[in-house]
């Protein structure tokens, strides 16, 4: 593979180098060393508003965890916690599929903006909501323009950053979009207890001012030969029908999770009718895809790829078994052990840490056994018996062993989401590897964003049921209020027998993400054996097209 030139980047080359006299050669250096000076700085504003960007929506992931208690209590919205990670996940997955063959076929540097503006909007909205709905739009609309800025920043360095550079570059992506990731929960208590919750999504507004006003003024970002074709074509090109199966077919579904046996009956009409929409929809999407493979979201040829099915399967229930423990362990903090919402993000940095340790350690393991399977496996198996560990939390339930449970589910974590993405990146060819990419990422958010409601469900269930044999209890105070405040606003004599009640139905929560992540050991174990030192592992080239199909090779994941 050939690296590309300065033109194909949209940089105009300097003049060709040709025997001069001595007194022309100081006019010669001038234009070369401005266009390296201009490339220079291009590099490092494209450096510095990538990051900026990636800590946003890495940050806005994790900073909500800490805060949902308080949401609660403002709202007394209790039933809707599974809503305010599902939104954002189902948003943000569904639309990352697309956003590949967006890049692809639109105005790269007006795609990227449009999709700060709506992460901004969708933050604007979560900060002055005055409901637990408002809020929860505010979240799917904010879950949109994240994964365009994910892909966009991506696809913008891949486009204006040379060649050899572009690994560090994304090396450097990967480990701001881990940190901020840590400091979510730190940075969400520390709002919420100190100010508001409100501020949490505030905080977004001005750095995501400043990303736009330099990326729209000061870096130019060339765009796909496919700019060019007919709006029709463009349309045709992203899957309309897919999409249209797709992201309905999987909203059904949470509200079906959702809803089913809490606001309504299993066997009530309303949940009956989800199901059925469901079935009918996603078996559309399939249809969608096999019958229109040239443009479809999920080419054919993937699945029938053993590895990929595999990581699939495994990229979802690792993200389903992680977001139910992520969000609901600070809810075990500030509600069983009544800690503040600061406090609680501070008791969450053993299981961030933990997982960005095993992320790093993964690439060298990986690098001396040549071979990635054992490794995913091993992780899958440590992570399984870390959600299971969570099982065992009472309400006395010392430091020492709530640290230790989190380390060991963290590592696991951290071992287990690597392995897939280093499965098809070795598997697939370079015209593929994108999309498996894409794929991946959307299982891994889909997966939370269905395995979140049902743990919802479970806790409003079991909560009730156990509630009831406290005796004097109102179980009205459970729909009408929040988490924490329903706890503070019982008398002295209640609390010890709810706080066993709460712990008991949050053990059942766990439990729920014990299963979903013993469920990814299948997908690690169903993963070829093959090895990372066969040069098997590709770098796609900056975009591709073949037999009609739009293919934007630049996709991530973080």
């Amino acid at each position: 593979m050939t690296s590309p030139s300065p033109n194909q980047h949209g940089i105009s080359t300097p003049p060709p180098l040709t025997e001069k006299s001595p007194q022309d050669m100081s006019s010669d250096t001038n234009p070369s060393e401005a266009f390296q000076k201009q490339q220079l700085t291009t590099i490092l504003l494209l450096t510095a508003t990538s990051l900026m960007a990636m800590f946003l929506i890495a940050l806005d992931r994790t900073i909500v965890t800490t805060a949902i208690p308080n949401i609660t209590d403002e709202f007394t919205s209790l039933p809707d916690i599974g809503w305010y990670a599902s939104a954002y996940l189902i948003a943000s997955g569904a639309s990352q599929l697309l956003f590949g063959k967006i890049y692809s076929l639109y105005n790269v540097k007006t795609v990227l903006l449009l999709s700060i503006l709506l992460f901004e909007v969708g933050s604007a909205v979560c900060g002055a909501a005055p409901s637990s709905v408002v809020f929860i739009t505010g979240r799917a609309v904010a879950g949109v323009g994240a994964a365009g800025i994910l892909a966009g920043s991506v696809v913008t360095i891949t486009r204006v950053v040379p060649l050899e550079k572009q690994p560090g570059m994304n090396g450097l992506l990967g480990a701001v979009f881990g940190v901020a990731i840590i400091l979510g929960p730190l940075v969400g208590g520390a709002l919420t207890s100190n100010t508001s919750w409100r501020w949490c999504f505030y905080v977004n507004l001005p750095v995501g001012g400043a990303v736009m006003l330099v990326r729209a003024f000061t870096i130019k970002v060339p765009n796909s030969k496919t700019v060019s074709l007919s709006w029709t074509e463009k349309l045709w090109q992203l899957d309309p029908l897919g999409a249209l199966c797709l992201v309905p077919g999987v909203i059904c579904l949470v509200l079906a999770l959702q809803w089913g046996g809490q606001a309504y009956a299993w066997d009530s009409g309303r949940v009956i009718a989800l199901l059925t929409v469901t079935s009918i929809l996603l078996v559309s999407f399939v249809a969608v895809q096999i019958y229109f493979p040239k443009t479809a979201m999920v080419p054919p040829r993937l699945l029938k790829q053993r590895s990929v099915v595999a990581g699939l399967w495994q990229m979802s229930f690792v993200g389903a078994g992680m977001y139910v423990i992520i969000y609901y362990l600070p809810v075990w903090f500030q509600t069983v052990k009544g800690d503040s919402a600061v406090k609680a993000g501070i008791k969450l940095l053993p299981l961030m840490l933990s997982m960005l340790i095993a992320s790093i350690l993964f690439g060298a393991v990986t690098q001396k056994l040549g071979y990635y399977t054992p490794v995913g496996i091993l992780g899958a198996a440590i992570m399984a018996i870390g959600a299971g560990l969570f099982v065992l939390l009472e309400v006395d339930t010392g430091h020492a062993k709530w640290i230790g449970y989190q380390v060991v589910f963290g590592f696991g974590m951290g071992l287990a989401m690597q392995t897939p993405t280093i499965a098809v990146q070795t598997v697939l060819s370079s015209r593929d590897v994108p999309i498996g990419m894409a794929l991946l990422f959307f299982g891994q958010l889909v997966g939370g964003a269905i395995g979140v409601p049902i743990a919802t469900n479970i806790l409003s269930v079991q909560l009730l049921s156990k509630l009831a044999r406290v005796s004097g209890f109102d179980k009205s105070l459970v729909t009408s209020g929040g988490v924490t405040g329903l706890i503070s606003s019982l008398p002295v004599e209640m609390k010890p027998a709810v706080l066993e009640a709460y712990n008991a139905a949050l053990q059942d929560v766990f439990k729920v993400g014990a299963v979903l992540t013993a469920l990814a050991f299948l997908g690690a174990a169903g993963l070829e054996w093959r090895s990372t030192r066969e040069g098997a592992v590709r770098s796609p080239p900056a975009d591709e097209e073949k037999d009609g199909e739009v293919v934007e090779t630049s996709a991530t994941m973080f």
